[in-house]
């Protein structure tokens, strides 16, 4: 492969995870303290906080249960999780904080782990790295004797951390430490920057002696190298204030007796003498992390790969195919079957290759009322396909009603058990049932804006139902019910945050409510698909509460709408009757129409998009300053840090103006692009390139083009397919393929061994514990495909052996010396 092919190498990051809870909160100053504690927890990638959990009222064993998932953009060396008391005059107090070097994420991956807080202490909150120059200068004086000089270069920093949102400016301390000396030089002030650019040497002088000969010719006296060392200490300048400490790095000097010049990057690192109190007073943090991280190579490694997973639709029996062998050795891991979802996905693949896997099931499905209820590959890609593309649907459907249910916050229990003194039993069956007849309206009356492809694939599963089961008049309700019901409204009500529905996960009175909205949802969509009678309930209380409803009403109505999402051709995605907010949240934006750069030019703005426009205002829930139709955007893009010395930074490009945009993290940056690139990456008029950087100075900054309307100096994102509007990179979800594949090499070996085994002895299938996991219809086929995933999956292995073996030096920029602490 070319070598220009290599530079296309990626390192791909994701985290998701669960703050589940913490214990023994404390100890905090202040009177009443703990009695009172209001937390919430952070997590930062180094020192960017990326998210946060709603505010824990009053406990000090609090239950956040805050689920979350990013892509992490950029590198980072540690990921942190602090607890804060909530202040409401004074800032808010760390009570303690978790650290995991990145390095030591592996060891949590996928299991809870409790966590023990340490105290979050100023001068341990570092990142960033820094890179040394270092050498020995012999030197002559005046009269005639012979010395040495310590020669310290400090070349560049990258990655220190933003203060106050902003990026810093730094300055060094190179410092020469020894146990009678300590020599002290500073470099200057470098405005506005996270990778400033010092190119300062500084000279030290080592040892002295009285005349020149050849023995001391570059040799310094054992007892000064074993003693020496270089200390380089990074703040930012704080003017009037004091000075932030940004990190600090060791070097002995006795690493020059085998290298006459050291030149290397250095991971900073805490205040030696940082605080050293005890973290067993602090309590500790329940944390569930699963961190991926992908090397992706270039395109064309994974062509084979991909080629024969998106045969596996053609491949007769589909049990033999390569997706369905994946998802067979997988079965256990429920994220092992969405890479494979969204490469199908991206391909217009999915509804023959789902169709296949469903119509298998139910050739082992005894009984229509059973009819997709376990968690088989069919399930798990559906529900994966909901998920993906039914988002905006869930939205446009769910979010309204959601989001009154939240904010109104009416008691709704019913169950005498659960209710508490005060409680009005009457009132809480009105206020549930009003809002089980809104949810209910909000989802029968939605067909229209259920996807094309979401239709398609129910219109299959029905058909393939009525086939199997066709004396049961039934289970052609049934069979879609049993996921846009059961799988996808009743679940999107039971936890709105995993939908994107709601910022947090709801607070435990307002959960009970959805609990049992959830519950009704499932139950009245099996009314419309099963027929089931009220007598079906388990809870005396739910039969009663149902007596209000008018079933045959409630039948009717989920029939009809079960024959509208599944018997309708595919369909142009339709024109959403209501604006839906896709996102909401607080950014910088660069004030339109300045000529020069500053601060102040910067303000506060609430951005708003919906399916519809995209607009700011002064603050949440005022009137609008500027409304930017979505249809009228030509480009979203990022924009380079050196535009506005501002990191995280975005632009939108439309027939009026730029608009230029900073999010309060790399993440929240992130999370913009993503949702911004759908709604308009198919308008006509898209521009093909743009404009990485500002005009300013009578020219583009990027291309130093002076024309204002010049055209764009690099290309745009690449548009996606109209009818799906996904963003889906198909190297790295090959690349993820691949990763399982390689995780479950023996059972692939095991497979292949029964493959064998039954196309030599044709007679009974041996019951052995390791062959009956896999399903094996036609054994010479699965075998011949296995043969052909084991020759890929070696030739995917030695490319990334060959790129491993040529990992970067112990040193260098992409793999800093971890320096030594005090």
């Amino acid at each position: 492969m070319a070598e220009e092919d290599d530079a296309t190498v990626r390192i791909v990051q994701s985290l998701r995870g669960k703050i589940c809870e913490a214990k023994n909160l404390g100890p905090l100053s202040g009177p009443n303290r703990q009695r009172d504690l209001c937390t919430f927890c952070t997590i930062s990638l180094d020192q960017e906080e990326v998210f946060r959990t709603k505010v824990f009222d009053k406990s000090v064993s609090p239950f956040y249960g805050e689920d979350f998932y990013f892509e992490i953009p950029r590198p980072f060396q540690c990921l942190s999780f602090y607890v804060y008391a909530k202040s409401v005059f004074q800032r808010d107090l760390p009570v303690g904080k978790v650290s995991i070097r990145k390095d030591d994420l592996a060891k949590y991956s996928g299991k809870e782990h409790w966590c023990s807080l340490h105290p979050v202490d100023p001068n341990s909150e570092v990142q960033g790295k820094v890179h040394l120059e270092m050498r020995l200068n012999e030197v002559i004086t005046e009269n005639g004797s012979v010395g040495q000089h310590l020669v310290v270069r400090i070349i560049e920093c990258q990655g220190l951390p933003l203060i106050s949102g902003q990026n810093c400016d730094p300055y060094a301390t190179v410092s020469l430490v020894g146990p009678a000396r300590s020599d002290q030089k500073k470099t200057k002030v470098k405005k506005k920057t996270s990778d400033p650019h010092f190119e300062e040497t500084f000279f030290f002088e080592v040892t002295r002696t009285s005349s020149y000969s050849k023995k001391s010719h570059f040799q310094v006296e054992e007892e000064d190298i074993e003693k020496l060392e270089i200390k380089v200490d990074l703040w930012n300048n704080e003017n009037l204030a004091q000075d932030v400490f940004l990190g600090e790095t060791r070097v002995h000097v006795k690493i020059l007796r085998s290298d006459h010049i050291h030149k290397a990057w250095y991971l900073l690192q805490p205040k030696g003498n940082g605080s050293k109190s005890k973290s067993d007073d602090l309590g500790s943090l329940r944390l569930k992390l699963t961190y991926i991280e992908d090397t992706v190579l270039p395109s064309a490694f994974y062509t084979p790969l991909c080629n024969l997973l998106l045969k596996s639709p053609d491949v007769k029996p589909i049990s033999a195919s390569a997706a369905h062998i994946l998802g067979d050795i997988c079965r256990e891991r429920y994220e092992a079957v969405l890479p494979t979802v969204r490469l199908l996905l991206h391909h217009n693949r999915f509804v023959p290759f789902v169709s296949a896997v469903a119509a298998l099931e139910l050739e082992n499905t005894q009984e229509a009322n059973t009819i997709f209820r376990g968690n088989s590959l069919a399930t798990r890609c559906i529900d994966d396909m909901m998920k993906i593309v039914g988002k905006n649907y869930l939205a446009v459907t769910l979010k309204p009603v959601i989001d009154e249910i939240c904010e109104s916050n009416k008691t709704c229990e019913i169950d005498p058990v659960k209710l508490k003194e005060g409680d009005n039993v009457v009132v809480n069956k009105e206020n549930l049932q009003g809002y089980v007849q809104k949810v209910f309206s909000s989802i029968t009356q939605s067909s229209s804006s259920c996807p094309p492809l979401m239709c398609d694939v129910f219109r299959s599963l029905r058909n393939l139902a009525c086939k199997r089961f066709s004396a049961d008049p039934h289970v052609q309700y049934s069979a879609v019910s049993s996921f846009v019901f059961l799988r996808f409204f009743a679940v999107a009500v039971l936890s709105p945050h995993s939908f994107q529905l709601r910022s947090h996960h709801p607070d435990p009175e307002i959960s009970r409510t959805l609990t049992l909205i959830s519950k009704t949802i499932q139950t009245l969509g099996s009314w419309g698909s099963l027929s089931k009678k009220m007598s079906s309930f388990k809870e005396t209380y739910m039969y009663d509460f149902f007596k209000s409803f008018q079933e045959d009403k409630c039948i009717e109505k989920v029939k009809k709408f079960l024959d509208e999402i599944s018997t309708n051709v595919s369909k142009e995605s339709s024109v959403l009757e209501d604006a839906v907010v896709l996102k909401e949240g607080e950014v910088q934006k660069r004030a339109q129409g300045r000529k020069r750069l500053g601060k102040k030019h910067f303000k506060k703005r609430w951005l708003r998009l919906t399916n519809r426009e995209l607009s700011y205002h002064k603050h949440k829930g005022k009137e609008a300053l500027c409304i930017i139709n979505v249809k009228n955007i030509q480009a979203v893009e990022k924009l380079d840090e050196s535009a506005f010395n501002r990191k995280n930074m975005f632009q939108v490009v439309h027939c009026e103006k730029l608009l230029y945009m900073q999010a309060g993290n790399c993440v929240e940056a992130g999370e913009w692009l993503e949702v911004l690139g759908p709604v308009s990456r198919c308008n006509e008029g898209r521009f093909s390139s743009f404009h990485p950087s500002n005009y300013s100075g009578g020219f583009w900054q990027c291309c130093r083009s002076p024309s204002s309307s010049a055209p764009g100096c690099k290309p745009c994102t690449t548009t996606v397919l109209a009818n799906l509007q996904l963003d889906i990179d198909c190297d790295r979800e090959t690349e993820r393929i691949f990763s399982l594949l390689s995780a479950n090499d023996a059972k692939l070996q095991n497979m292949e061994d029964a493959c064998a085994s039954m196309a030599v002895y044709q007679g009974p299938q041996r019951e052995q514990e390791d062959y009956s996991k896999f399903t094996i219809q036609e054994p010479k086929e699965t075998f011949q495909t296995l043969k052909q995933l084991r020759n890929i999956m070696e030739e995917l292995q030695r490319q990334h052996n060959i790129r491993s073996d040529t990992a970067a030096q112990y040193g260098s920029m992409d793999n800093p010396i971890i320096g030594k602490t005090s």
